[in-house]
């Protein structure tokens, strides 16, 4: 990480320098040449102007791609990861791609703090929702990133040159304004491709939409919407779906073939019942109701079983592991491979994330939301509940209940959802981002002599 010793002025000074136009800082920049000494790490060049070029190996030069992400929420990860696993089986060697939270890694204060704060506000969901919400308007979030910017534009300028990226991705709401601040300054906006992927399926922070990205893909046409009133145009907007992991778009493995695999009964029906990652929400509350409702007393015997993942929550395995459960339970801890899972199962239950309703949608899984978190998952519940893939109740009884008559006196309502679910999925999403992307980067040519410069004019005023 760069160290810098040098003098600040004060943070109200940055800020309206920032807030005052660009034209205003332009000329701020040009009248000031600082005299800043920097600790050069290995990407350090030689020439005299501090300017490091990209050398071109014949026409078939591997393109770094540089995708931004950070671990608020496990939907940005998976997001990054699903289209750099895209990349590798559409263009092979092609790219080079990093996934990378540079904000962590490179600067301080509050945003290598982010994935924390996120975490205890979440935990105090009306200190989240406070935050979302007034932080919406655009006067109020511009302020706030021109000021942490004026703090980390060198740092975050290390971070680009690093990788030294042909082309960067960001899937996440605060990795839009300060990369392309200091792309702009450095004169390689139009040199470097910068392309946002939203990981939110209806309700999105204002901060999302730049207009001087060169495309903004948008999961939903609902996104989309909110895309053209904030002032991006239509030729930037494409809407392709959530990119969801190449193993969910091209499973082949049946579902019987997979019930054999994880040892499953073959014949009964199945509930999925998750708690994310961090196996939260009434996950324990609502198993016991399921092992209530999915026993039929008269009869003496299950009518489904239940299939729970519990995230990394140990103490909620060991307590689940210890019932003693009149239907079949499977109890897991954290997966990898919830493909498999979903693949085996026929209805799912879960809070309102993005990433778990993109994929329950490909498999073709009614949906049973029993939470979400305010701001950004809210819309997530219309979103399925107005087009029939599936409910929403906080309620584990409730949520019981309903799972017991899918599995047996309304059997056509779970399936009219699942078929409504499949024409809600958009499997190849992630496949059709990474294939527009790559014609964008043919159409501008040879991504070749792409100068990253060291302690340009943007940081000559840090």
């Amino acid at each position: 990480m760069m160290s810098v010793a040098s003098p600040r002025k004060s943070i109200t000074e940055k800020v309206f320098e920032r807030v005052g136009g660009v034209s205003y800082l332009s000329s701020y920049l040009k009248n000031n040449n600082g005299h800043n000494h920097h600790h050069h790490r290995k990407f350090e060049s030689d020439d005299d102007e501090g300017t490091m070029e990209l050398v071109q190996i014949g026409a078939e030069r591997t393109k770094n791609v540089l995708i931004l992400m950070s671990d608020t929420g496990g939907g940005h990860r998976a997001s990054a990861e699903a289209i750099r696993d895209a990349f590798r089986l559409e263009f092979g060697d092609e790219y080079r791609v990093f996934v990378k939270d540079v904000w962590k890694e490179y600067t301080g204060w509050p945003l290598n703090n982010m994935e924390r704060s996120y975490k205890f506000m979440v935990k105090h969901v009306q200190l989240w929702k406070v935050a979302f919400h007034s932080t919406s308007p655009k006067w109020i979030h511009s302020v706030y990133l021109a000021a942490i910017a004026a703090y980390y534009a060198k740092e975050v300028e290390a971070g680009l040159m690093e990788y030294k990226p042909d082309i960067i991705i960001s899937v996440h709401p605060l990795m839009q304004h300060i990369p392309l601040w200091v792309l702009k300054w450095q004169g390689l906006q139009k040199k470097v491709i910068f392309v946002t992927v939203i990981t939110d399926l209806n309700t999105c922070h204002p901060t999302w939409f730049h207009p001087g990205v060169n495309r903004c893909y948008c999961p939903s046409e609902e996104v989309a919407k909110r895309a053209l009133v904030d002032g991006l145009e239509e030729s930037q907007i494409r809407v392709f779906g959530l990119p969801i992991r190449p193993s969910f778009a091209r499973a082949v493995i049946s579902k019987d073939q997979l019930r054999e695999e994880l040892e499953m009964d073959p014949e009964l029906p199945a509930v999925l019942l998750m708690g994310g990652g961090e196996g939260m929400g009434p996950v324990k509350e609502t198993a016991r109701a399921l092992g209530e409702s999915l026993f039929d007393k008269e009869l003496g015997k299950p009518i489904g079983q239940l299939i729970i993942i519990c995230g990394r929550n140990k103490n909620l395995v060991s307590t689940l592991e210890s019932d003693e459960w009149n239907i079949p339970v499977k109890v897991r801890g954290f997966e990898t491979q919830m493909e498999k899972w979903m693949g085996s199962c026929d209805c799912i239950i879960t809070k309102a994330g993005p990433g778990t309703i993109a994929e329950a949608l490909i498999r073709g899984l009614p949906i049973i939301l029993n939470d979400y978190i305010p701001g950004q998952e809210k819309g997530n519940v219309p979103y399925v509940v107005d087009n029939g893939a599936g409910v929403f109740t906080r309620s584990p009884k409730e949520t019981a209940r309903i799972v017991a008559e899918w599995f047996s006196t309304k059997p056509d309502e779970l399936k009219r959802m699942s078929e409504n679910a499949l024409k809600l999925a958009q499997p190849e999403a992630v496949f059709d981002i990474v294939k527009d992307i790559h014609d964008l980067a043919c159409q501008r040519g040879p991504l070749a002599n792409i100068p990253y410069m060291l302690t340009s004019s943007f940081t000559s005023i840090i």
